[in-house]
């Protein structure tokens, strides 16, 4: 028996997400290896693409990332062996017990990291590399340039803070609420953060910005912030969106396109899965797993759930004041 987290159709993940008993797996095929799956971590974008619509009749598996341990190695893999701690990304159909796996996407987990880590060290991180590479590619970023971070208590948003701070590129925390601008002015003294909740939060961002330039500004919410964050950049900025989580339209009058000249770039995991080379991608990964080692203590743990409990666990995923990811230990 090897069980899955499954669903047959679209809605509330929450309420179509069932363990199902998928059958023992076939032996790992060349170039895969096999990993009994230890715990998985539920990001919310997890949960969007699981609320999409299925096909009809279909059975689909959710997740795409995971972590655990190799029990068997298929012909012509090298340097994993049987008993080796890794975790895997990209892999649709991840929360499962039992996975087949193209090693290309498998990466050692060091004995420092915990499960509760191991199971987010690739996604998010990679990710924020992604946002750090897309960010330097303005000269200004990385002298005096100041990067905005909103949404910047989110999982993703604290591990761009932590890996710009550790490679001296000055930023913005953008978040919704007084209360968790101050978690982060505790977390990261050095870091100024501004809350949406002012009505004058633009004028603070560029106060805080204390003249120097704004080329590049992080948006994974869209919406009015946005807009707000357009006008913030300098002459010649660009706002990198990477995400929807506003579900509205960025409001944009003409004149901001008139006298600011800016431009506005998409970033997706996707893309990355898709445009990226091999080389870059083994690259980008290496990069997560140093993150992870060397900045573990910004892994936040929102709570950890039991595999029959997927349902109060996507739930939580949603949870207002939530810090850090859920993640599900099988």
């Amino acid at each position: 028996m090897t069980l899955a987290i499954t669903y047959r159709r679209s809605g509330d993940p929450a309420e179509i997400l069932e363990v199902t008993d998928i059958g023992e797996p076939s032996p790992p095929g060349p170039g895969q290896v096999q990993v009994r799956v230890s715990a998985f971590p539920i990001h919310p974008g997890d949960a969007l693409a699981i609320s999409a619509t299925a096909t009809p009749g279909s059975e689909l598996i959710a997740g795409v990332e995971a972590t655990g341990v190799v029990t068997e190695v298929g012909a012509g893999v090298t340097g994993l062996s049987p008993g080796t701690r890794v975790t895997f990304f990209p892999y649709a159909g991840a929360w499962r017990q039992v996975a087949n796996v193209d090693a290309a996407n498998v990466v050692p987990v060091p004995d420092s990291v915990p499960d509760e880590v191991a199971a987010q060290m690739l996604c998010n991180p990679v990710t924020a590399v992604m946002l750090r590479r897309a960010a330097q590619q303005h000269f200004a970023v990385g002298y005096d340039g100041v990067v905005l971070n909103n949404a910047a208590a989110s999982s993703v948003g604290r591990l761009f803070t932590a890996v710009a701070e550790h490679h001296q590129i000055a930023t913005i925390s953008i978040v919704r609420s007084e209360e968790r601008a101050q978690q982060l002015r505790d977390r990261f003294p050095t870091v100024p953060a501004v809350s949406t909740a002012d009505p004058d939060w633009v004028e603070q961002v560029r106060t805080d910005a204390g003249g120097r330039p704004i080329p590049v500004a992080l948006d994974p919410v869209g919406g009015a912030t946005a807009s707000g964050l357009l006008s913030a950049l300098s002459p010649g900025g660009t706002l990198i969106v990477y995400g929807e989580l506003a579900q509205e339209p960025i409001p944009l009058h003409a004149a901001t396109v008139l006298h600011s000249a800016f431009a506005i770039r998409g970033l997706t995991i996707n893309r990355w899965l898709t445009a990226v080379s091999a080389e870059q991608r083994a690259s980008d990964l290496a990069s997560a797993v140093a993150i992870a080692t060397v900045l573990p203590q910004h892994f936040d743990v929102a709570a950890i759930y039991p595999l029959e409990r997927i349902g109060d666990a996507v739930r939580h995923v949603s949870q207002p004041g939530k810090v850090g990811t859920v993640v599900v230990k099988l």
